[in-house]
């Protein structure tokens, strides 16, 4: 092999490779990043769901105006999107345990409520159950309150609540502890029968504090949230969790921007590389291309031999870069391999989220994008010589 041929082969390989970081550096960017949001979002969801329903004259999220439970919505909103309803009330209230008090909101829910969130959340003790005819004093609250309180499993905690100018308590029992590393919500947050919040406000049995909506996709929710306030009389009033919580759903789209900037850098990259490599392969291989001419080959028969060459190049680099990026996201997905602060970051490993659609997108983007830088420098064999490349030595 001559010198000229191994520096191709050199400037090859720096291609390849080229195309390997930089597809496989998108992939990754793209599932850590919809990771990262689809796993906030789902923390959201799962203390508020993706719809609420509440009196419009409640001001405050704490102290709701009370709804009668007799709706035609409920308990089966006849829209598709909807998965299942279920009611709430909160209250807020003081939690006074070992010469220790924190304020926290108390929620309150039924044997229907679905606390299947929570179940991968639960660190100790089990889930509260509800579905008994006498108010249940279990209480469930997050593994913050437990270590600020220095409280445990089954231990009794007194909550205080102000009604009007008294002041009014509860006994309840820790039955668990759960953590969703969500750290705004678990400082604030314990659920607890709705019953004792009816008794507390002197409610009605048949009087709650609002309704939630679960959906089945949440990339439906602005159409399925449209569709919800249609559907409820005109004094109640539907907002989606996007718009309960603004500030954590803006924070997550800001994500997006990042994505954009490293997508964009990466094709650069793998297009600078594939196009210096072509010329590199041309500006060789002057001397053929002239000969070639000389024997009656078109130009374009003899673009079409550097392009096929240069396609083979993208090719391999996008199937080793396909190889590198899906074995590092696997070895994540189940080995959690690289741990994050969970009170920076509100997840304790780096989150990813393996959707073939996206990497087959980025694929055929790479793809396109590159084989189009390719067409440019082609046109340098329309303006070779035949008579002057065949002189170069």
């Amino acid at each position: 092999m001559n010198k000229e041929s191994k520096y191709s082969g050199s400037i090859v390989n720096i291609a390849i490779l080229s195309i390997i970081l930089g597809l496989s550096v998108m992939m990754i960017s793209v599932s850590i990043v919809t990771g990262f949001q689809n796993e906030i979002s789902n923390k959201v969801v799962g203390f508020g769901s993706h719809i609420q329903i509440s009196h419009f004259d409640s001001n405050n999220t704490t102290e709701s105006t009370p709804i009668s439970i007799h709706q035609d919505f409920y308990p089966n909103m006849h829209i598709p999107e909807v998965k299942h309803i279920q009611v709430f009330a909160t209250k807020a209230g003081i939690v006074n345990t070992n010469n220790q008090i924190e304020g926290i909101v108390l929620k309150g829910i039924d044997e229907n409520y679905d606390l299947s969130f929570f179940s991968d959340k639960l660190i100790h003790g089990t889930l509260p159950d509800y579905s008994t005819t006498k108010t249940s004093n279990d209480i469930l609250i997050s593994k913050y309150i437990a270590n600020l309180l220095n409280i445990n499993i089954n231990d009794k905690v007194n909550m205080f609540f102000i009604i009007g100018n008294h002041q009014r308590g509860r006994k309840l029992t820790v039955c668990g502890i759960y953590e969703t590393g969500l750290e705004s919500f678990d400082k604030k947050i314990a659920f607890s029968d709705i019953r004792h919040i009816q008794k507390l406000n002197n409610w009605d049995k048949d009087q709650v504090g609002g309704f939630e909506v679960i959906l089945n996709d949440f990339n439906k929710l602005s159409s399925a949230g449209q569709k919800v306030y249609e559907a409820i009389p005109y004094n109640l009033n539907a907002q989606t969790i996007k718009q309960l919580h603004p500030e954590i759903f803006d924070w997550i789209a800001l994500q997006d921007m990042n994505v954009i900037v490293i997508l964009f850098l990466m094709i650069i990259v793998a297009s600078v590389a594939i196009i210096s490599t072509l010329l590199i392969l041309i500006l060789e291989r002057t001397n053929m291309i002239g000969i070639l001419k000389a024997l009656g080959m078109q130009n374009m028969s003899i673009r079409k031999i550097f392009l096929y060459n240069a396609s083979y190049i993208i090719l391999k680099g996008m199937f080793w870069g396909n190889i590198l990026a899906l074995s590092l996201l696997y070895a994540q997905k189940y080995f959690k391999i690289l741990k994050l602060n969970q009170e920076s970051y509100y997840v304790s490993t780096v989150p990813v989220n393996i959707q073939f659609t996206d990497f087959f997108i980025l694929n055929i983007a790479t793809l396109i994008v590159c084989f189009s830088m390719m067409i440019i420098p082609s046109y340098i064999i329309t303006k070779i010589s035949p008579i002057k490349a065949i002189r170069m030595d």
